[in-house]
């Protein structure tokens, strides 16, 4: 069918039945909803339709209903400006960015559309092509699988929370917490705080892994501190803690704090720092007596018995700047891109002296 044809049979519906949603309406005409979300666009830039999440009303119907202020941002004519947001997990860590993110786009009176990937690539990709057939103006997204593909879509991207590729174009935007630099800032609480010989737990299989042993290497480079043991960096991925013979590398770790060989620890996640407290308790370890902890993602280490020291990833400051970057490249598409690097903090505690 003609484009033409197809603009008609668009108006015929409104006017019939006042809005349609793009999916059901592709279905119809035997087209994809991506080629009905174009048409409503076209017909939305010559006001002949008011496009809204997932289809599209007749200027006068949605005027009816349409909020009192509009965001500067919004299109002229008027029409709700909806953004997607996908991240692979609602607890733990992504709750506070998914807030920040929502209270960004209420500021902006635009709508926040949230799925979750659950860490699924496939799943993650679905979502993508579904938000888009029901229109959403732009997205974020917390990447599980490959990132090129995103340049590719027909509306702006934001990645959220992961570091750019080395091989990546710089054809989209970032925001994302400094890893690196947290890592860093652990480091040199520690050998501010007189430690010395220091070892990192951190669980490989982490999208933020990489960043936080890097930004440990360098702290410990920097502040001209000697590995205490063969391996500083511990890899808990896959251990099975207080098993014989399953590799546990926390076992290794306990065995030098208990031997005075360790005397600080940066942990990674969270639950991983409350399992390592517990345990060196059990050897009689002392925290922060004879090993200091410092947490990292700081979601439930200060309600350990011992509160523990943590860096804390600004994560709402983080879903908000993604919002910010997205609204300002939907309102000036050909302005430079950004990587936008968000610097977590300290939080001092019991567990490290503070």
């Amino acid at each position: 069918m003609h484009a033409e044809h197809r603009h008609q049979a668009i108006l015929r519906r409104l006017r019939e039945e006042g809005s349609l949603r793009v999916s059901d309406f592709a279905a119809e005409l035997g087209v994809s909803p991506v080629t009905i979300r174009r048409d409503v666009e076209a017909l939305a830039d010559r006001g002949l339709v008011a496009r809204v999440h997932g289809g599209a009303m007749l200027p006068e119907t949605w005027a009816e209903t349409a909020p009192a202020e509009v965001d500067p941002a919004a299109p002229a004519r008027g029409r709700e400006r909806v953004i997607g947001l996908i991240v692979p997990s609602a607890d733990y860590y992504y709750p506070e960015v998914i807030k920040g993110a929502r209270e960004a786009a209420t500021g902006h009176n635009v709508r926040l559309v949230l799925d979750i990937s659950g860490y699924d690539a496939d799943e993650e990709r679905t979502q993508v092509e579904r938000m888009i057939a029901d229109g959403v103006d732009g997205l974020l997204v917390v990447p599980t699988g490959p990132r090129g593909w995103y340049e590719q879509l027909p509306v702006p991207v934001v990645i959220v929370e992961r570091r750019p590729e080395a091989d990546e174009a710089a054809g989209i935007d970032h925001v994302v917490s400094d890893h690196v630099h947290g890592a860093r800032l652990a480091v040199r609480h520690l050998a501010e705080a007189g430690r010395t010989r220091l070892a990192l737990l951190v669980r490989g299989t982490s999208p933020t892994a990489q960043g936080i042993i890097e930004g440990f290497e360098a702290g410990v480079r920097a502040a001209g501190l000697e590995a205490p043991l063969p391996a500083s960096v511990l890899d808990t991925a896959g251990a099975r803690p207080g098993e014989p013979g399953s590799g546990d590398p926390v076992e290794a770790l306990l065995d030098a704090a208990a031997a005075g060989r360790v005397d600080a620890v940066v942990a990674h996640p969270d639950n991983e720092a409350l399992a390592l407290l517990r345990r060196l308790r059990a050897r009689s370890v002392q925290v922060p007596g004879d090993v200091a902890i410092v947490a990292y993602d700081d979601e439930v280490a200060g309600l350990a018995d011992i509160p523990l020291s943590a860096i804390a990833p600004a994560k709402h400051e983080v879903g908000a700047s993604a919002v910010e970057l997205l609204v300002r490249r939907l309102a000036q598409p050909d302005a430079p891109r950004h990587r936008l690097f968000v610097l977590p903090r300290l939080r001092a505690r019991s567990s490290s002296g503070g």
